[in-house]
């Protein structure tokens, strides 16, 4: 407690800001379990760049944590690009001081020399990353927690190619920001080095958007779509992108169409919980409507419920509409042509029907760790192949490479045009995915979240990985383990022969159990929450799609075996 006290005391300098000193003088005389969790840590880089939630101390988003990010990588950029003049654009979106916090950025960039282009009000996330290419920049920043709760905020930093960053330079990035102290930052804004951008960009991504997302599906004037934006960036983008692709029957939950930090009508704004969906859903219902579409707070996700077999609305997960997206595009590359030099992206914790899928079409399944700069790292890894799609069992998917993170733009009007057509051919989005699992085998995912809040369920969610690897599990559901794959020390285990392989992907905190029979489970600490998740897959054949509903059963009693063999459930 007195590293933690000493280093609160730093922070009452005449650098900090007045209403900064006098809330960490009122920590330190009234809540020292407050002071402890804001100043225990500092705010760290996970797979979707840093998120935390908003406030003063080194744990908290706030204008020093993110000026100090800022300012370190100013520095970096200084040395990657020297001589060069230095050219960033910044997008935020509709939480609370995302509008004051980008700003704040702004003005530390300008203050290193740097030019930047920041938009004039709330952007989606793949917009930004469209934007990093379109203006020619050398680094991207987006003011977004994503799917989080209301009380976070974030920070993501996007490189030259569009992605998010990557080895060797997020590494590089950190270690200049660590050798930072707090009062290095330059605070003191160039406002000649500021420009103010919205139209022009937005015009630019929205016909990028409707190009890449359009394959001329039938029976669009039949199609009835119901949209929420859950009070997020989408609303800039998706109800143009859509009625510029033809699609006029589209209802907006006007509820949830204005952008609200505090999220006023959700529990949550994750479009993988199904209440987040509840009035879209409803109101599809009453209005015989297709499909529902729901975006989170910067749009890089979208949840898709469509009507199923008995004909209500039921929100599919991130994997299902992965696999019908990738299969869609596979088969529209098939009428075109292939060249032999295509391939589909995935992630560890995702499906394993992705690799069926691609082997059903003669194409590579890259996989990568789990969070899409990974996938987009691959683009720029193998510039001579060609990237068709992909996604993560996260509700993100990318269509082409035009965008360098998951788009929840171009992804709703693919959908869109999926389920259009299938309807238009006598089908539904639904009926195609069950077809799906009758060609590529039939998969079913879960996935189980704890929560672990503040210092000690940090050590906890340690602790229990630690545990994981010591003592691993012998067996699921009576099937013997077969494989043990420890992403941290990057070895593949074979626990009947004693093989050992090397994984050649960076290392991550990552363990995945494969059983004989073909079950898979993964744990991993969250990156960007305080959670462990836990990945199920599992799969049987489908012989014909009329077995559907049976087979179906079976595996939802095979997931909730294991859920109470493993206490999850």
């Amino acid at each position: 407690m007195s590293t933690i006290l000493e280093i609160a005391n730093s922070w009452l300098s005449d650098f900090f800001d007045k209403e900064t000193q006098k809330e960490v003088k009122s920590l330190i005389a009234n809540n020292q379990e407050e002071l402890k969790d804001r100043f225990y840590k500092n705010l760290e880089f996970g797979t979707g760049g840093m998120r935390g939630v908003m406030g003063v101390g080194t744990n908290r988003i706030n204008k020093y944590t993110l000026g100090k990010n800022t300012q370190g990588l100013s520095n970096y950029l200084k040395k990657a690009y020297p001589g060069e003049m230095l050219k960033v654009v910044i997008a935020y979106d509709c939480r609370h001081n995302s509008d004051s916090l980008a700003q704040i950025v702004a003005e530390v960039f300008s203050a290193n020399g740097i030019h930047v282009s920041l938009f004039s009000e709330l952007r989606t996330t793949p917009e930004l990353s469209f934007a990093v290419k379109h203006l020619n920049c050398h680094a991207g920043i987006v003011l977004t927690a994503s799917h989080n709760p209301p009380e976070y905020n974030g920070y993501k930093v996007y490189w030259t190619d569009g992605g998010q960053i990557v080895p060797p330079d997020d590494g590089q990035i950190i270690s200049e920001i660590n050798a930072l102290n707090f009062t290095d930052i330059q605070f003191t804004a160039n406002k000649e080095l500021i420009q103010i951008i919205d139209k022009e960009v937005d015009e630019a991504f929205i016909a990028a958007s409707v190009q890449n997302g359009s394959f001329g599906a039938k029976g669009k004037d039949n199609f009835s779509i119901v949209f929420t934006s859950l009070h997020g960036t989408s609303i800039t983008a998706i109800p143009e992108v859509l009625n510029r692709a033809g699609y006029s029957k589209v209802t907006i939950i006007e509820e949830q169409a204005k952008p609200d930090g505090n999220f006023p009508t959700v529990a949550s704004p994750n479009p993988e919980e199904p209440e987040a969906l509840k009035l879209a859903i409803a109101k599809a219902e009453a209005i015989g409507a297709d499909m529902v579409i729901g975006t989170d707070p910067d749009s890089d996700r979208l949840g898709i419920a469509v009507r199923n077999l008995e004909g209500n609305i039921e929100l599919l997960n991130g994997n299902q509409t992965m696999v019908l997206m990738t299969k869609f595009l596979l088969e529209q590359q098939k009428k075109k042509g292939m060249n032999g030099n295509e391939y589909i992206a995935s992630t560890i914790v995702s499906t394993p029907m992705m690799d069926s899928l691609a082997a059903a079409y003669n194409v590579e399944c890259k996989t990568a760790l789990t969070g899409f700069k990974w996938i987009a790292k691959m683009i720029k890894d193998f510039p001579g192949q060609h990237f068709v799609g992909g996604g993560e069992e996260s509700f993100g998917f990318m269509v082409g490479d035009f965008v360098r993170d998951k788009d929840a733009v171009t992804a709703t009007l693919l959908a869109c045009e999926i389920g259009a057509n299938a309807k238009a051919e006598g089908s539904s989005f639904y009926k195609d995915l069950i077809q799906c699992y009758a060609d590529y085998g039939f998969y079913k995912e879960k996935l189980v979240s704890l929560t672990k809040k503040g210092m000690s369920g940090a050590e906890e969610i340690k602790q229990m990985m630690i545990d994981f690897r010591e003592n691993p599990i012998a067996s699921i559901d009576g099937s013997p383990i077969a494989w043990v794959f420890d992403y941290q020390n990057s070895t593949a285990t074979n626990l009947n022969s004693g093989e050992k392989k090397e994984i050649t992907l960076p290392k991550s905190n990552v363990l995945i159990y494969t059983t004989e029979d073909g079950t898979r489970m993964a744990a991993r600490p969250s990156g960007t929450e305080p959670k462990i998740k836990f990945y199920f897959s599992i799969n049987a054949s489908l012989a014909t799609t009329d077995e559907y509903n049976a087979v179906e059963q079976e595996l939802d009693a095979k997931l909730n075996r294991i859920l109470a063999e493993l206490k999850l459930s």
